[in-house]
């Protein structure tokens, strides 16, 4: 379902003349991190938080999420107070930066926060596995964390983040570290999510990532919003308009750009069409997967 066609509901997340200005220790202003940012985001929406290094991501971010109170202006989430303890509820984070129990595996971590989260004990098992399924760990739950690469425990933080079902996902630079097959199974899994009505937050510095997901973004600077919108709105250039065409003869091309030379009284750009590298690095790898699958022998046999 695309953005435009989903049903308008009352806003997830509404921000309104949201500044923050942090002082020093005689209480004169220091740091304004953010000014005035204006924003809203509808249940189900796939919202893209965009700017620099210092631009107010992480502030706002965490006056969304009630660990910081704005020196003016106002953010609720679900109609509420973030710092209410029904909203908090419905959240989920990922923070950018996180410290796991190194000498833990995944699923203790799981199974241990699942208990302090009040999952009941016949169904904690259940529940953690069918996270470890959703982040693609489940051949790796029992291993320590200790012994994983950065991607592979950004899976758990994430995976930590969806515990509670919450209806709200705050997701810090999510891909991080992540390897580009890693890369698709989260943005498929985020696609998925708002699909089912979930709300997600994304602040991340892979643009691809955020183009590939997000159906609006805001990007800021200095504090303030710069611009925010449709990804296909402001992306488009109504300026231009592309024609894609089969593979023509040499002819058939001249005849064509001459064509659209007279008519369009402008000089054409005749190019050809580019997948990206990661499209085509998923493509090279997932073929080695099944040539892989289909030279290994049966399960249970041996391999001499």
């Amino acid at each position: 379902m695309s953005e435009t066609e989903r049903p308008h509901h009352a806003p997830v997340i509404e921000a309104r003349g949201l500044s923050k200005t942090f002082r020093d220790f005689w209480g004169r202003p220091k740091i304004r991190a953010v000014n005035g940012v204006d924003f809203s985001v509808s249940a189900g929406e796939v919202f893209g938080l965009l700017g620099p290094n210092g631009s107010g991501k992480s502030t706002t971010i965490k006056m969304i999420l009630g660990l910081l109170r704005p020196t003016s202006g106002a953010v609720r989430v679900f109609g509420r107070d973030p710092g209410d303890v029904s909203t908090r509820s419905k959240l989920g984070y990922m923070p950018e930066e996180s410290a796991l129990y190194r000498h833990l595996t995944p699923r203790e971590i799981l199974s241990s926060f699942a208990q302090l989260a009040g999952v009941p004990p016949a169904e904690r098992a259940e529940h953690v596995n069918t996270l470890l399924r959703l982040v693609n760990l489940q051949d790796a739950a029992d291993r320590l964390v200790g012994e994983f690469s950065k991607g592979m425990a950004r899976r758990v933080v994430l995976a930590q983040a969806l515990l509670a079902d919450p209806d709200l996902l705050l997701l810090d630079e999510p891909t991080s570290g992540l390897d580009p097959l890693g890369c698709r199974q989260v943005k498929n899994l985020i696609r998925d999510l708002a699909n089912r009505g979930k709300t997600v937050l994304l602040c991340s510095h892979r643009l691809a990532d955020m183009q590939d997901v997000c159906g609006r973004v805001m990007i800021l600077a200095g504090g303030e919003v710069c611009i925010e919108g449709a990804v296909a709105d402001l992306l488009c250039r109504p300026e231009r308009c592309r024609i894609t065409v089969p593979r023509l003869s040499d002819e058939a091309l001249r005849q064509l750009v001459e064509a659209v030379r007279r008519i369009a009284a402008a000089e054409p750009e005749v190019d050809r069409p580019m997948r990206t590298l990661e499209d085509l690095f998923l493509e090279v790898i997932e073929r080695r997967l099944v040539a892989g699958d289909a030279n290994s022998p049966p399960k249970g046999s041996q391999v001499p």
